[in-house]
C-alpha cells in the first residue's frame, strides 16, 4: 500500500502524508521483528579478574550468537551497570536474578575458562535440563 502526498480533492497534505509513511514504517518495521525466531541463549562466560577484557569478550559472544540467530542474555553484562558488584548483598543479588532468567533460556553457551560463578551456572543448567554448548575462542 502506498500513500498518497495529495487529499482526496488532490491538493498537497504533507501532514497527513507525513504522518500516514510514519505509521506505514512502523508497521513494517514490526512485522519484521514479530517473523524474528530467535531462541533466548544464557551466554555464561568470565567477568571477574580481568573485568574491562572480559566485558569486551562477552559483548563478542553476544554478537555471535546474534548472528546465530539468538537472543543473547548475559546478565554480567547487565546487573554491573546499576548494582555494585563490590557490596556482596549486592552481588549476591545479580547472581540470583542471573539464575532466575537462565531458566527461561532455552540454552546455555560457555565461553572461556570456567570460573566458580560459571560452575554454579552450569550445574544449575544441568539440573533443570537446558542444553549447555561450550566454544572456544574461534
Amino acid at each position: 500500500m502506498s500513500v498518497n502526498y495529495y487529499n482526496a480533492e488532490r491538493y498537497a497534505d504533507p501532514t497527513a502524508y507525513e504522518a500516514l509513511t510514519s505509521i506505514t514504517s512502523v508497521k513494517k518495521h514490526r512485522k519484521k521483528i514479530s517473523n524474528y525466531n530467535g531462541t533466548a541463549v544464557f551466554i555464561c562466560s568470565p567477568y571477574a579478574g580481568e573485568t574491562e577484557k572480559n566485558i569486551v569478550k562477552a559483548c563478542e559472544y553476544c554478537k555471535f550468537a546474534v548472528s546465530e540467530n539468538r537472543i543473547p542474555y548475559a546478565p554480567h553484562l547487565l546487573f554491573p551497570q546499576f548494582l555494585d558488584e563490590n557490596d556482596p548483598a549486592q552481588r549476591e543479588l545479580g547472581i540470583r536474578m542471573g539464575l532466575v532468567f537462565l531458566q527461561k533460556c532455552r540454552e546455555v553457551w560457555v565461553f572461556g575458562t570456567v570460573t566458580a560463578g560459571m560452575r554454579m551456572e552450569i550445574n544449575l543448567a544441568q539440573r533443570c535440563h537446558i542444553p549447555i554448548r561450550y566454544f572456544n575462542e574461534k
